[in-house]
């Protein structure tokens, strides 16, 4: 009998109903590359690239490859995007991340975050 979540009735949570776990959606450790937008002139004369490439110095306690990062100005120059690949060891990790990236938005020096 299946309950209403679809998988079998009394089959243990994070299980498919044939008895086989589910894998997690990303195996770690692995590269991951978040992707942070913002306004060009709101991170100081540096400019946002700077302004994150140091954000992500600070999360990961080491210094970011300059081959790791890489901006993409908007078509009139005032937003820009910067992708940042970086070595995650865990998921707690890739969390805390994000939740920092919310808190960087929240006061509006981060306008979108991926």
């Amino acid at each position: 009998m299946k309950a209403e979540d679809g998988t079998a009735e009394g089959a243990p949570q994070g299980t498919q109903g044939d008895g086989e776990e589910k894998k997690p959606l990303i195996e770690y450790p692995t590269v991951y590359t978040f992707k942070v937008m913002g306004r060009q002139e709101a991170a100081g004369p540096a400019g946002f690239a700077a302004y994150v490439r140091e954000l992500f110095r600070t999360l990961m306690g080491a210094e970011i490859s300059p081959d790791s990062i890489h901006e993409q100005p908007s078509s009139k120059g005032k937003y820009v995007s910067v992708s940042v690949s970086v070595y995650l060891l865990s998921e707690e990790h890739r969390r805390a991340i994000y939740a920092r990236l919310r808190q960087e938005q929240q006061e509006q020096r981060v306008v979108y975050y991926l």
